[in-house]
């Protein structure tokens, strides 16, 4: 057996560990590009500390997607003000977006340079800038992945910028960051980290390691995500929420992703679809697609008996089936009001020409058997 593990290069979690950003900046320079969502009153309390702290803060929003258009703007921005480190504080979109910046700081070129699939996908040769990960969502686990998620706006297509020397060089996770987040919020990432840690779990680059996070996680947000949704002070429910989206995201980033999140780029790029909608949309249909097409043509697979493990530790029901899980995934979604993917512009015309697409995502590569194009298909047509 041979696996390697790699992660961000300190990890600090819980409550109130983010009012410990200055000191851990302190590290770094003095004149940090602090990239924020569109909402950046929720990171008013780093520019303050940072400020009193004697650190020049350059700010930068990123209002939606980062898209290679927008990571250029940054890193504009950046060298006009002699940045020498990077903060984002956001959701799995504001943490890539500030990873590619502190990438292409140091690295000569266009995105296109370096991206996946539709790019030249050149290696980094160069070290990024200093980054401090700080996320107040739930659900990506960006703040412990080697890549950025980055929208090609010429093509309508998501691809990653993909290293491992863009692991953050601190992640901070505090769970109260999350706290202000509004229920679809909750639901949409909460789902995206579940699915980030079935994922892992039952694709062929599974490891012992990653397989231990994926089984701590999928416990923890079977038994919170429905309470967080329902009350976002639930602290216990938040701190479990979040510990589930760091080890989807140190899962993933040592393992492999699956047909969800092989859609998900996609649709993400030809749509104006949260990627985390996406991913909560698919999860059900997907899991029983796999599940049907194991039983039909690999049944040996050990991922198939993985699924039944997934439903004995979501459900709680030590003989539950696999078929279990899914039925357990689909109430759950109804319960956290989770749209048709329809609502984001996908018609029926679309699916042909995502279902192509969809099939060189490097995500699909992951899946723990491939899928034909009716069974791709019917997995999009259940979810429109």
């Amino acid at each position: 057996m041979k696996f390697e593990f790699a992660t961000a290069n300190q990890i600090v979690f819980g409550a109130g560990t983010s009012q410990q950003l200055a000191t851990y900046a302190q590290n770094f320079g003095k004149r940090p590009l602090l990239v924020t969502g569109r909402n950046n009153s929720r990171a008013q309390f780093a520019v303050q500390q940072l400020h009193t702290n004697g650190f020049t803060v350059t700010p930068f929003t990123i209002a939606n997607e980062p898209s290679t258009d927008i990571i250029l703007d940054g890193v504009t921005l950046a060298r006009d003000h002699a940045c020498d480190f990077v903060i984002g504080i956001g959701g799995g979109s504001v943490i890539d977006g500030a990873k590619a910046i502190a990438a292409l700081l140091t690295n000569p070129g266009a995105p296109l340079d370096y991206l996946e699939v539709v790019g030249k996908g050149l290696p980094l040769l160069n070290a990024p800038l200093p980054m401090i990960a700080l996320p107040t969502t739930a659900g990506t686990g960006a703040e412990v992945t080697r890549n950025a998620v980055l929208t090609v706006p010429e093509l309508n297509v998501k691809v990653s910028l993909r290293s491992r020397l863009m692991l953050p060089d601190i992640a901070i996770v505090d769970p109260e960051l999350t706290y202000s987040m509004p229920p679809s919020v909750t639901a949409v990432t909460g789902l995206d980290a579940l699915t980030q840690v079935i994922e892992p779990y039952v694709t062929q680059a599974a490891n012992p390691l990653t397989d231990a996070l994926c089984r701590e996680g999928i416990q923890r947000a079977g038994q919170s995500l429905r309470r967080a949704y329902e009350n976002g002070s639930d602290h216990d429910a938040r701190s479990d929420m979040a510990l589930a989206s760091l080890f989807g995201g140190l899962a993933l980033a040592n393992a492999k992703l699956g047909a969800v999140h092989g859609f998900a780029g996609v649709l993400g790029g030809m749509f104006s679809a949260p990627h985390g909608a996406v991913c909560a949309r698919l999860l059900s249909y997907t899991t029983e697609t796999n599940i049907k097409a194991l039983q039909s043509r690999q049944p040996d697979n050990p991922a198939l008996q993985r699924y039944t493990e997934i439903a004995r530790i979501l459900t709680g029901n030590p003989a539950a089936t696999a078929q279990d899980g899914v039925y357990w995934i689909q109430s759950l979604c109804a319960d956290l009001h989770i749209p048709g993917l329809s609502t984001y512009g996908l018609a029926t015309n679309d699916i042909p020409t995502v279902v192509n697409k969809s099939k060189n995502a490097s995500s699909m590569k992951g899946n723990p058997i491939p899928l034909s194009e009716t069974e791709l298909t019917h997995i999009l047509q259940q979810a429109f």
